[in-house]
């Protein structure tokens, strides 16, 4: 579907290009769909949790799939996570180390991940599940994927960026998505929006009526650290799916950002970027600041002079979360 008019303000409505791109995302919708029924994927002997998204781009998987860990841990479950890794070298299936991989072998999710759990990276998904339940998983998260058949999925999570929504209900190239919204959602088990109290009571007028499953609500928020972030200048620099809101949360902390540098999603942190970077924040007299995600794709030479921000996704209530790891561990 599209996005309601009142979504939308004038500058968010379908431009022209998007309306003569729509055609081209009917066809990218079909592909999907066709890829998607494709079914016979494998059956792995323990339940999987696909930790999806149906935009392209990010909307806070692994806060939420970090999360979701956490849950899981705390009830004395032993998770597995499973990982194509985006931008990493190795097909795998292999376990991460984060002492001893890099961010070019596994992917940058993958490592960040790998802090919190046993985390398999694996281009072919059947086999990164099949090596993390003979290692012991009791659950596996699959890390994105949702449209990807290749893995029998027994629940999945949408998540979704509460301020962007579905966007203007368009497949790409005509808008930010991967496959229809109620296609999506007709194969999902809960629909999770993160976002600010505003851009949820927005999410929900716009897109509440055509959910027809749980919907959770949650936030992110910086982990506390001790840090005053007050009494520092900072240069700021972030390869995220939406760098503004690393920057805006920054701001919230108190912290005076004398420069920005939004980065590509996954972008590489080369030697000269890096460089370029540093001889900014020097000549400013500011701090290197970075995301998590990005601090684990630094040089091990520039990881003692960025600081990093960490955030956690914190869920408002967890009882449709939670009805839905019982459903899958048989509580």
């Amino acid at each position: 579907m599209r996005a309601p008019d009142y979504w939308n303000t004038p500058a968010d409505r379908p431009s022209w290009k998007a309306r003569l791109l729509a055609p081209l995302g009917a066809i990218y919708a079909g592909a999907t769909a066709r890829r998607v029924a494709k079914g016979d994927g494998f059956k792995a002997d323990v339940p999987v949790l696909c930790i999806g998204n149906l935009n392209a781009g990010g909307t806070g998987k692994t806060p939420t799939a970090i999360a979701v860990l956490q849950r899981l841990q705390a009830r004395g479950v032993t998770a597995h996570v499973v990982s194509r890794g985006y931008g990493g070298s190795l097909d795998g299936p292999v376990q991460v180390n984060e002492r001893t991989h890099s961010a070019d072998e596994v992917g940058d999710e993958p490592l960040l991940l790998a802090a919190f759990a046993p985390t398999w990276v694996s281009k072919d998904r059947a086999a990164g599940a099949k090596a993390a339940q003979d290692a012991g998983a009791k659950i596996i998260l699959m890390d994105d994927g949702f449209q990807n058949p290749s893995l029998v999925k027994d629940a999945s999570i949408i998540v979704v960026d509460a301020q962007r929504g579905f966007g203007n209900g368009r497949c790409i190239p005509a808008g930010p998505l991967r496959e229809p919204v109620e296609a999506g959602l007709a194969r999902a088990d809960l629909v999770l929006s993160i976002g600010s109290n505003p851009a949820q009571k927005r999410f929900s007028e716009v897109w509440g009526p055509v959910i027809g499953l749980p919907h959770v609500t949650g936030h992110v928020s910086p982990l506390q650290t001790g840090m005053d972030w007050e009494d520092t200048p900072f240069l700021a620099f972030a390869g995220i799916g939406y760098p503004e809101k690393f920057f805006n949360t920054l701001r919230e902390l108190g912290a005076t950002l004398l420069q920005t540098h939004a980065l590509d999603d996954h972008q590489p942190l080369s030697k000269s970027l890096l460089a370029r970077l540093d001889a900014d924040a020097q000549r400013l007299g500011a701090q290197l600041v970075t995301t998590e995600k990005d601090a684990v794709r630094l040089p091990k030479t520039y990881r003692q002079r960025v600081l990093t921000l960490p955030v956690r996704l914190e869920i408002e209530d967890w009882t449709a979360v939670d009805a839905v790891l019982d459903r899958l561990l048989g509580a």
